[in-house]
């Protein structure tokens, strides 16, 4: 059992001590920002080598969940070839990230093995026209009224932003928050554009019998409405707001990704599937307090490891006086390890990696005013959490991907060294 430490601690060492010496322990992390820094274009990104080891380290304790993709142009896999060498070395060597991605219906073993648990042939040919007509719309788009962009910038400003992943196609607005730094008033316009565009694909899918396969990821997002549909979070001023908008499959939330995750982790340590071989996040329920009876119902407690969940992307914003419109796309997946721990008395921990660093515009920590004020932290963290968010952190991170990778490195050596 892990001894549990004050909240927000801002220093690592005793978690790592903790971590260290828990054997039933599985840790379960999104990517961006997180273990890498986040950038306005995808394809500039890159995997520390050393982290990439440590993940194979920590084989049969550590899952990757995130939005993002293995595979693709645009996937992580290529990162770990870059950073590895080639292909056959990351398959050999088992260096690729295991996990969910997708939001949950990729999923991948540390040697490359794809798969999409879940998902039909019709679906999966759907999500590969959609970058197509996404870019074609936008091209159109671009050249008319208010934008009027000259062909030569289209085509820079699509190539960054027009995301071709195979089972989760993005428009990714960070290029345009750029190109208009000076003209806040074109990008807000851009931003509810895209979300527009992003709705026609939905349509389309309707009009080919699938109103009910897909949904629109936000990242950031302000949370959910009243219908379950997430809340965009709107440019204001220089602030970027939204600057992910993500064609996802029905089911595709981390939150059910963590069940998916336990199912699979419980068959490796006692041979049996709690909910079943196939199950995925396809077939789990959609609110977190089924989520949670789910596993009470099925997690035998005597195997149920304790959780790190590790993310970045929280928001915390106030409505009015009385009201918190609170979202992130880690929010879901992280309270639920948080109530998880309660429900099964493990004293799971909730990791937060500051990524407001990149060239990616989020709230970031106030590190000093946090030390200083302990007591009272909230301005330290305004428009992540709130005084009155269910959601605690119990490790922040404030020096972002560079400070977790050191830590999450020096932890694999520990556990390696026992």
């Amino acid at each position: 059992m892990i001894v549990t430490e004050t909240a927000y601690s801002l220093d690592p060492t005793s978690l790592l001590d903790s971590l260290a010496g828990t054997e039933n322990l599985l840790i379960i992390q999104d990517l961006d920002g997180v273990c890498m820094d986040l950038v306005r274009d995808p394809l500039t990104r890159t995997l520390d080598r050393n982290y990439l080891h440590a993940v194979r380290d920590l084989t049969g304790h550590f899952q990757v969940l995130t939005n993002g993709e293995h595979i693709g142009s645009r996937g992580v896999n290529a990162l770990v070839e870059s950073a590895v060498g080639t292909r056959q070395q990351c398959q050999e060597q088992g260096l690729y990230l295991p996990g969910l991605a997708a939001g949950g219906v990729q999923l991948q073993d540390r040697h490359g093995q794809v798969c999409h648990p879940g998902v039909s042939a019709a679906e999966l040919a759907f999500l590969a026209a959609a970058p197509a007509q996404l870019s074609n719309s936008l091209r159109a788009l671009l050249a008319q009224p208010p934008y009027n962009l000259p062909a030569a910038d289209i085509d820079h400003l699509l190539a960054s932003s027009v995301l071709d992943n195979p089972v989760s196609p993005t428009l990714n607005l960070n290029a345009f928050h750029h190109y208009w730094r000076e003209q806040p008033a074109l990008y807000a316009r851009i931003q509810a554009d895209g979300a527009g565009l992003i709705r026609q694909l939905l349509q389309g899918a309707a009009e080919q019998g699938m109103e009910h396969s897909f949904f629109i990821h936000y990242a950031p997002n302000l949370g959910r409405d009243k219908n379950g549909q997430e809340r965009m979070r709107p440019a204001q001023g220089s602030a970027a707001g939204t600057t992910d908008l993500q064609l996802m499959l029905r089911g595709a939330v981390k939150e059910a990704g963590v069940l998916v995750i336990l199912n699979r982790y419980y068959h490796q340590r006692t041979g049996h599937y709690p909910l079943g071989e196939n199950f995925s996040v396809r077939q789990a329920p959609t609110e977190l307090d089924a989520l949670l009876q789910l596993a009470i119902e099925h997690f035998p407690p005597e195997h149920m490891p304790c959780l790190v969940g590790v993310g970045d992307t929280l928001t915390s914003s106030a409505a009015d006086e009385h009201t918190w419109l609170r979202g992130g796309s880690d929010r879901g997946f992280l309270t639920l390890v948080q109530r998880l721990g309660t429900a099964f008395g493990q004293d799971n921990r909730v990791l937060y990696v500051d990524s407001s660093r990149g060239e990616v515009q989020r709230p970031g920590v106030d590190a000093a005013y946090l030390r200083a004020h302990p007591e009272a932290p909230w301005p330290a963290l305004s428009g992540i959490t709130d005084a009155d968010d269910p959601l605690r952190l119990n490790s922040i991170f404030t020096d972002g991907p560079r400070q977790y990778i050191a830590f999450f490195c020096a932890l694999a050596q520990a556990r390696q060294r026992r």
